[in-house]
Order: structure tokens, then C-alpha cells, then sequence
């Protein structure tokens, strides 16, 4: 696949965007960009510096988010690519990405990083705002409840104590917040090809998408 696309993989929280996308770069030799863990790890700096939006706002322009080759996430040279994934970053992400100021300013930055093509990008409107353009555009869902279970074992694997029903109860808030902000509201576009994950495999996932990646390449030789 010499011709190099942008697959953007938009969707709720917990649906298995970054699992499957992570591997999908991979088999293409593709940059991978979680813009998710974008949002938490400016989010991790405000709570490290008891800022609220307007005070991350002032500060956002020193704030330094880069990935390297594993996927690993650095805010200011430092890896926080496990800090960021603790439930109180869950709680705190949402008004932080709810703000049109910093989504415009992660958004530039997200639009940088995928200029050459040959990227794999997930997050709730890679589709709608950041890479209209993009060849591939997937709609990733899943049940809540399908959703929940996956949450739940990765806290169980990590010994964090958790309840399935409470975790049922956040992914359902955390979609409606999502779906119903006035800044780049998560929605799937009409172009976009919707993924059902409630009962496939994450291989059957990958193999999903690569499929409709090689019919993309396909396309762009014809």
C-alpha cells in the first residue's frame, strides 16, 4: 500500500476506538494519534496545577503533547501515558474538552501531526472536524453495556475496585455530554462507515477495517 490515507475512527467512549486503531497503524506502518489521551493529559496538567478552563487556557500555549514510536504519550517530556488513565481523569476530561478554546488549540496540533497522511487518528470528531478530508472515515460503537464490561476489566487487571453498573451509568453520561456539546459534538458523518464492536473480536475489528483500507487504496490507484 504505497498510497498513504487518513483513517479516522470516530466514537463513544469505551467502544475499543484505540485498541483496534492502535493495531490497524501497526499492520499498515501507519502513525497512530489517540486524541483522547490528548484531552486527559491537558487535563492532567490543570489538576496538577488546580486550574479550571480559564486558567488552563492562559497557560495552554507552554502545554508540549507529544507521542513516540510505542504510543506512548509525554506532556512536557514526561510519560503519563498511565497517569492518564485513572478514573478521576475520566471524571475531569469532559468539561475540559467540552471547551471550544481548547479543542480549536488540540485540534491544530492533531491536524499537524496527520499533514503527510499515512494515519490512524480516534476520537469523537476526527471525522466532523479534524480530518473531514480523510479517505476512511469509521463510526465505532458499541452497546453500553459491551462498553461497561470492557472498563470494568481493564480496572480489574489494573486493581482498581469498580462496580459494572456504576461504570454502565458513566459511559451513558459520558455519551450524552459527549453528543450534546456545542463544541464539536460527537456525531457520525454522512460519509461515515458505522462499526458495530458489541460482540466482535478485536481481531475481527482490525480485519474489518483493513479490509475497507485496502478498497480505499484501491480506489485512490484507480
Amino acid at each position: 500500500m504505497d498510497k498513504k490515507i487518513i483513517v479516522a475512527i470516530d466514537g463513544p467512549s469505551a467502544s475499543g476506538k484505540s485498541t483496534v486503531a492502535k493495531v490497524v497503524a501497526n499492520k499498515l506502518g501507519y502513525k497512530y494519534i489517540d486524541t483522547g489521551a490528548m484531552y486527559r493529559a491537558v487535563t492532567l496538567y490543570a489538576i496538577r496545577h488546580h486550574l479550571d478552563v480559564e486558567g488552563l487556557l492562559k497557560v495552554i500555549d507552554k502545554i508540549d503533547i507529544t507521542f513516540d514510536e510505542k504510543n506512548r504519550i509525554y506532556l512536557n517530556g514526561e510519560d503519563v501515558s498511565v497517569l492518564i488513565r485513572t478514573s478521576e481523569l475520566s471524571d475531569n476530561t469532559p468539561k475540559f474538552a467540552a471547551d471550544a478554546r481548547i479543542r480549536e488549540h488540540l485540534v491544530a496540533l492533531q491536524q499537524k501531526m496527520g499533514k503527510d497522511k499515512g494515519i490512524v487518528m480516534d476520537g469523537r470528531d476526527i471525522a466532523s472536524v479534524v480530518f473531514p478530508e480523510a479517505e476512511l472515515k469509521i463510526f465505532q460503537i458499541a452497546s453500553p453495556l459491551a462498553r461497561a464490561k470492557r472498563r470494568y476489566a481493564e480496572y480489574q487487571d489494573k486493581g482498581i475496585s469498580c462496580d459494572l453498573e456504576e461504570i454502565v451509568k458513566e459511559i451513558e453520561l459520558r455519551d450524552h455530554v459527549d453528543a450534546s456539546r456545542d463544541a464539536s459534538p460527537m456525531i457520525k458523518v454522512e460519509d461515515a462507515i458505522e462499526l458495530d464492536t458489541s460482540d466482535l473480536s478485536i481481531d475481527q475489528c482490525v480485519d474489518a477495517i483493513m479490509a475497507l483500507v485496502e478498497e480505499k487504496v484501491g480506489e485512490r490507484h484507480g
